[in-house]
């Protein structure tokens, strides 16, 4: 006969992380959805924590010095 035992420490382990990933995405859904919608870049940076980036921010440049007028 075989024995089934118990689930094994890497069973529960998996299951353990499932839930942390289920329960990080919910928590930061709706800040998610709309960062996406406008074209945001998402990066998760640890439990419940994201970075929103917009991209168009790489395409601003520093203005050039004016060059005064002399009347």
């Amino acid at each position: 006969m075989y024995s089934q035992g118990i689930k094994g420490p890497g069973r529960i382990k998996s299951r353990i992380r499932e839930l942390i990933a289920w329960t990080d995405r919910e928590i930061c859904m709706e800040p998610d959805e709309f960062a996406y919608h406008v074209g945001w870049t998402v990066t998760r940076t640890g439990f419940g924590a994201r970075r929103y980036r917009d991209p168009r921010f790489d395409q601003l440049r520093v203005p050039g010095k004016v060059r005064e007028e002399v009347t």
